[in-house]
């Protein structure tokens, strides 16, 4: 796999056009972007899924949906799920029309929905909860996106490394053209955050193995701007 992105560098000894600096020094210089990023493995996870349902009546789709919720609130609790990591959205009833090619719209029934989002701290419960989501009623998955726990520390290790990035091109760059590198006149830093792995609509009944989330990767990228002073 690919891990870094193609480098862009330039030299220049009066003035330089980067885009990252609203302002270029009037001296000798030269300016780098270094890259950064880290491979981590996923430990905990966050998903939503969604009950959708459609009735002939209003309160027949909303009875509906409110009950697979009520399950699934309940079956997350008896495993011990604080209500803390679990975000409910509000009801919400459409009704739903046919149209024909002549005539009036006509009323057909009303479509319930209702979203459900789950913070899961131990990566290995992550398909035993979408299990809990099936059996309770629950029959759209929205969106499962594996994290780790200790972001931060690993953004610190991508940042150490774009910064290493940078130096190493610049004074290879200073080099090449017979210069050397004199200090650093400015510095912007741009964090580029996580490369978090997602899978949006899935089936219920498209199962996935646990272990095959656990197998999985997650990118976290830096990156920072930095214009060198030249001899």
């Amino acid at each position: 796999m690919n891990v870094f992105s193609k480098v862009t560098a330039a030299l220049s000894l009066s003035v330089i056009s980067f885009a990252s600096f609203a302002t270029s020094p009037d001296f000798p210089h030269l300016a780098t972007t270094g890259y950064g990023e880290v491979v981590a493995k996923p430990d905990m996870a966050q998903f939503s899924v969604k009950v959708v349902d459609s009735t002939m009546t209003a309160e027949q789709a909303k009875q509906s949906v409110d009950s697979s919720v009520t399950a699934f609130l309940k079956a997350l609790s008896d495993e011990g799920v604080e209500s803390d990591d679990i975000a409910s959205s509000n009801l919400y009833i459409t009704p739903q029309y046919h149209y024909p090619k002549k005539g009036k719209p006509e009323l057909v029934g009303y479509r319930a929905s209702r979203s459900i989002t789950v913070t899961v701290d131990e990566l290995a419960d992550l398909n035993r909860y979408l299990d809990l989501a099936l059996n309770s009623g629950i029959n759209q998955v929205d969106n499962i996106q594996l994290k780790v726990k200790d972001q931060a520390t690993y953004q610190q290790q991508a940042r150490l490394e774009a910064i290493k990035d940078a130096n190493s091109k610049a004074e290879s760059l200073a080099k090449g053209f017979g210069k050397e590198i004199n200090g650093v006149w400015r510095i912007d830093y741009n964090m580029s955050g996580s490369q978090p792995i997602l899978m949006r609509s899935m089936a219920m009944d498209a199962r996935t193995e646990s272990n095959s989330y656990q197998d999985s990767s997650i990118v976290i990228r830096d990156r920072v701007d930095v214009i060198y002073k030249l001899d």
